[in-house]
């Protein structure tokens, strides 16, 4: 048998083998997939039986928690509609009850309104039954007083007015010493600390200088050749020359002390040289001119140093110093005015108040009597005008403003530099007055006293510090003594100017003369 042969047997026999295998694998997988088959089906109907059971289930439950839903819903429902119709029976009584009380106050009201009507008809039948008498008890009572109704008003009402101010008179009195008391002993006790604390120069000589000269030859020779000397120094010094029968002396007078003090160190230097002729004297002039001011800025350095004020403007040191050449009723204002600053100081203390505020404040009070001679206007403005030029603050400006009382003091400051000014010009020995004006001061004082009503007469007594008043005793009582003493107290502050304080004293004298026979 060829190869040929043998190989296609093969071949079928392979595709035979392969045949019949595959057939038997297709029915094999057959049968399997006809149990898978059967398997799945029934393990559905399985599934489907138990979903079929628990949906029944399910839907047993859900009719049970629905009924019972249902039910508890309808129990509480029910419940809520006996509340309601419980609630509405219980408004219903209510309301029922308030109409009946309604109609209970209602016949009340009624039967109240018949009675007021009744009484009130009553009463106007009385109103008039009294209104009757009253008018003619008041025909009695008119016939019987002599006065009509008007007169016993206005005679009631005088004494009223009476009773009235002998009341105010006596709260007056209380108030006035009870405060008086109390402010007096303070007062007292602060200005008596700060008087004690403070030493102060008495007054200073006025208008005139004296120059002691080595002999009465020096005269003629201060006169010069024909009066050229003496108007020469008088011309460049604005001082008058007074050479007189006084031995060994010249008298150099001048309303302005500083003047007079550069005529006099420059006519001591001149008697000292012994060279006196106008071009002399005018460069001798220079030098006391020179010597002054340098003494004024010293002085001025002092007064700041002795009060204890640093920061000062230069200008206002030197403003300070000229006070040295400069009085006022004789008393020299550079050591009135550190007087004041520290009596301000030492009442500042005392009150707690700014004692470096205060000593300033004090200090500068009056600045601008420096320069009243050369610039027009009250020595007041003019402080208050430097003040502020030279960048003083606010506080300062008002007490300088203040201390006259050209404006109402509105801080503490200014109070007491008002207060420590009259102070240092009020204390004994401070200042004098001419006799012309001080005289006239005292006639002011008394006329403005007599031209109240009811004064008698009036005596100054106590170089001015007090008014003695008579009043007439048919005119004025002894209630409208105490009105009278302040209305005329208010008047003398108002109208006059004076150191320190006046005491207004009333009197009042009732005489009964009889004579036996």
């Amino acid at each position: 048998m060829s190869i040929v042969v043998k190989i296609i047997i093969g071949v079928v026999a392979f595709v035979v083998v392969f045949a019949v295998a595959f057939f038997l694998g297709i029915i094999y997988r057959k049968k399997v997939s006809e149990r898978e088959i059967k398997s799945a089906e029934e393990e559905a109907t399985r599934i489907i039986n138990e979903a079929i059971k628990s949906a029944e289930n399910k839907k047993r439950e859900a009719l049970i928690e629905t009924k019972e839903e249902i039910h508890k819903s309808r129990t509480e429902l029910e419940k809520e509609l006996r509340d309601r119709r419980s609630e509405l029976q219980r408004q219903e009584r209510r309301i029922q009850q308030k109409e009946e009380n309604l109609d209970k106050k209602t016949d009340n009201l009624e039967k109240k309104n018949d009675s007021l009507s009744k009484k009130l008809a009553d009463a106007e039948a009385a109103y008039e039954e009294i209104r009757l008498i009253k008018r003619s008890q008041l025909e009695l009572l008119e016939k019987i007083s002599g006065y009509s109704a008007d007169e016993a008003k206005e005679y009631l009402i005088k004494n009223l007015e009476s009773e009235i101010t002998h009341e105010a008179a006596q709260k007056i009195k209380e108030v006035e010493a009870k405060y008086k008391e109390e402010a007096d002993a303070k007062a007292r006790e602060y200005i008596t600390l700060a008087i004690q604390r403070c030493a102060a120069d008495h007054v200073a000589e006025a208008t005139v200088s004296v120059v002691a000269l080595p002999n009465d030859e020096m005269k003629g020779r201060v006169i010069g050749r024909e009066g050229r000397n003496i108007r020469a120094i008088e011309n460049l010094t604005g001082v008058d020359l007074i050479i007189d029968d006084t031995p060994e002396a010249i008298t150099l007078s001048s309303f302005d002390p500083y003047r007079r003090e550069i005529a006099r160190i420059a006519l001591e230097k001149l008697i000292l040289d012994g060279r006196i002729h106008p071009s002399r004297i005018e460069e001798t002039v220079e030098k006391a001119r020179k010597e002054v001011d340098a003494t004024i800025k010293a002085e001025g350095e002092r007064a700041t140093f002795e009060t204890g004020i640093h920061g000062l403007n230069p200008e206002i040191i030197k403003l300070l110093g000229r006070q040295k050449y400069r009085t006022s009723y004789g008393q020299n204002v550079l050591n009135h005015s550190i007087e004041v600053a520290h009596i301000a100081g030492l009442l500042a203390a005392e009150l707690g108040a700014d004692v470096q505020l205060a000593k300033r404040a004090g200090l500068l009070h009056d600045l601008g009597k420096s320069i009243d001679h050369e610039v027009e206007g009250s020595h007041v403005m003019i402080g208050v005008d430097l003040a502020r030029r030279y960048k003083e603050s606010e506080a300062v400006v008002h007490a300088i403003q203040a201390h006259h009382g050209d404006v109402e003091p509105q801080t503490i400051i200014a109070c007491l530099v008002q207060a420590s000014d009259t102070i240092s010009a009020a204390r004994p020995g401070a200042r004098r007055e001419n006799i012309e004006s001080y005289i006239k001061r005292l006639e002011k004082l008394e006329e403005l006293t007599n031209s109240f009503p009811g004064v008698s007469s009036s005596y100054a007594i106590q170089a001015g510090r007090e008014i003695r008043i008579i009043v007439r005793p048919e005119d004025v009582s002894e209630d409208e003594m105490v009105l009278l003493a302040r209305e005329i107290a208010k008047k003398i502050e108002s109208d006059l100017e004076y150191p320190g304080q006046i005491k207004v004293n009333l009197l009042r004298e009732t005489r009964a003369v009889e004579y036996a026979k």
